[in-house]
């Protein structure tokens, strides 16, 4: 099913419940309403804005349809425009001054002036006086004020309830507006009925990055995107209810803090989603379980400890329906990725499939993503934002997140395949520039590409791949290398304590790339470590030592050394989850000696980003 398709059918479905807004209109934002007397004086302006938050801002309302704007030549919106076409002003550069917009106010005067010419309404012939009247230099008399600039505008009759756009003649005339002239009829791509093309199709807003105009994702702009001598729509035949009906449903979807989008974008990616179900009560209940489990970054423990349960019982096989009673077995759910592109958008990414199979391979990617201890800051099922920003995000900010890489790891997490072997090498660059392996996220994220890297189908699990938890007989040299360097460093801190720069801070990138050149060095200075933890904890230095013995053990001699000259990037991988698991481990002896990482002081290191 195509996206353009499966937006149709779901615009069809929300019409039915009346909660879509039909042809002719769409939900625009508003700050304010000018409130007018019968003789189209100003009686008041209204605030309109939602102030419970920490700033004002706008609330959505129906209007009629807005329209894109290309070109050079304004074009007016029918009974509300913002400031620059209703009023003829705009804001300047300069705080709190602004400038005329005499071409944009005709084009809205002469619209009004024309359409409302022999209404015998007294809402509309109210809205034409004032238009006949009004001049941009009254602006800057009362009751308007400068937070009303570029702000969108709507009008009411005084002692009315209702908006100048919800009375019934104004109603009639947004229905009996005359359309341009009709191009011929043509077979829809969309839905292959028959009619008129749209010439332009409708513009989108709430694409975060995108223009505040909203931008389009049909266009045929440039003669390089034409075929044959056709113009515009004409390219990409779809009829006019069929556009309208996409973007209706496309910018409904979009609404910000709606239920159909996650909170923050997926690198550039803004995404929603939706289900098709039987009835609204089981689409709403699959909407708000594939958002809570996909945006899972959730900090209270019992809701952590839930969901992770959860997901655990899907990865075994599970069906949603035995843990949530509204959820229908076989809902079908689509999932869409939208990143702006100038005045266009590109779909970063398109998924359909079952409600149950998106949960499955959720869950499976939370399997493959389980490490030993948890990692700091992980809880129940840490987002792909929060993965990607811990791990490949230059000072763990979001906006830092490669986008491309976004894109392609939400895809290998919903389609279950295997993950883009950049984010591997991401999380290498991250770690080398300085980044915390003792943290825990890195060695997840680097565990997951590479077992899933090993399988020949990427969900169902294999032996001999990389641990989840302290293996120590697990038959690969950079794991056990990993090892070496992290009981290394314990030897120095069990001798030094905190200290401005560990042997981590200066040889991890080398000793996970060629260990040969680099491991002496580090084993020359464990020498002094050790001889003073054996003066001072001799019980200490002996649980070291035994666990160096035991790794040593694990080289086979060679004629060119015991340790390799190189490690291959998937070997560098596996030092990596050798380091972390060793790191975390208690080492103990009989006599009751106990050390880790964790009874020992710190060094300076990241924090995981919220």
């Amino acid at each position: 099913m195509s996206v353009l398709h499966a937006l149709d059918a779901y615009y069809r479905r929300l019409d039915e419940r009346g909660e879509v807004a039909a042809p002719g209109w769409s939900p625009e934002k508003f700050g304010w309403c000018i409130v007018l007397d019968p003789a189209g004086q100003v009686v008041d302006v209204q605030d309109l804005r939602d102030v419970s938050g920490k700033k004002p801002a706008p609330k959505q309302y129906r209007v009629p349809a807005s329209f894109p704007r290309p070109g050079t030549t304004p074009r007016a919106f029918f009974l509300w425009d913002n400031t620059k076409f209703s009023l003829g002003v705009t804001r300047t550069e300069e705080k709190n001054k602004w400038q005329y917009t005499n071409v944009h106010w005709n084009a809205f005067r002469s619209l009004h002036i024309d359409r409302l010419f022999d209404s015998n309404d007294v809402g509309l012939t109210s809205l034409r006086r004032f238009i006949e009247g009004w001049r941009p230099e009254y602006f800057g008399r009362s009751p308007f004020h400068t937070d009303m600039l570029d702000a969108n505008v709507m009008f009411r009759l005084d002692g009315d309830l209702c908006f100048l756009h919800e009375r019934a003649a104004a109603k009639a005339l947004i229905e009996a507006e005359d359309p341009q002239e009709p191009l011929a009829a043509v077979s829809c791509l969309v839905t292959g009925e028959v009619g008129p093309p749209a010439r332009l199709h409708p513009t989108i807003k709430g694409v975060e990055g995108a223009q505040s105009s909203g931008a389009v994702l049909v266009s045929f702009n440039d003669p390089a995107f034409r075929s044959y001598g056709k113009e515009q729509g004409e390219n990409a035949p779809t009829t006019e209810g069929a556009a309208f009906r996409y973007g209706a449903v496309l910018n409904h979807l979009l609404t910000r803090d709606g239920p159909n989008r996650l909170k923050r974008p997926v690198g550039d990616a803004t995404v929603v989603f939706w289900a098709d179900a039987s009835n609204a009560a089981a689409e709403n209940a699959a909407d708000a379980l594939f958002a809570q489990w996909l945006d899972s970054d959730v900090s209270d423990e019992d809701q952590a400890l839930k969901m992770r349960q959860q997901l655990e019982a899907v990865a075994k096989g599970k069906p949603l329906g035995d843990l949530h009673a509204d959820i229908v077995y076989g809902t079908r759910f689509h999932v869409l990725g939208l990143s702006p592109n100038a005045s266009r958008l590109s779909v970063r990414f398109w998924m359909t499939d079952t409600l149950d199979a998106f949960a499955q391979r959720l869950a499976y990617h939370h399997r493959d993503l389980a490490i030993e201890p948890l990692p700091r800051g992980w809880g129940a099922a840490p987002s792909v934002n929060r993965l990607l920003v811990n791990t490949t995000a230059l000072q763990r900010e979001y906006k830092n997140i490669p986008p491309l890489l976004a894109g392609e790891m939400m895809r290998a997490v919903l389609t279950g395949g295997r993950y883009p072997f950049s984010l591997f090498s991401a999380a290498l660059i991250r770690l080398r520039a300085g980044d915390d392996p003792a943290s825990g996220w890195h060695a997840a994220v680097i565990r997951a590409v590479l077992v899933r890297l090993g399988r020949r189908n990427p969900e169902l699990p294999e032996q001999g791949e990389t641990p989840m938890s302290l293996k120590r007989d697990h038959a690969n040299a950079g794991y056990q290398l990993g090892r070496l360097f992290a009981v290394y460093e314990l030897a120095q801190r069990a001798a030094l304590g905190r200290v401005n720069a560990s042997i981590r801070d200066r040889y991890f990138a080398a000793a996970s790339a060629t260990p040969a050149s680099v491991f002496p060095l580090v084993v020359r200075g464990a020498q002094n470590h050790l001889a003073k933890v054996r003066k001072n904890r001799p019980g200490w230095a002996a649980l070291i030592e035994r666990e160096l013995e035991e790794i040593n053990g694990r080289f086979d001699p060679r004629p060119e050394g015991t340790l390799p000259r190189s490690l291959r990037l998937q070997d560098q991988g596996e030092f990596v989850v050798g380091y972390y698991h060793q790191r975390s481990a208690k080492l103990s002896s009989d006599k009751g000696e106990i050390i880790s990482s964790d009874d020992l002081n710190e060094t300076t290191g990241n924090h995981e980003a919220e």
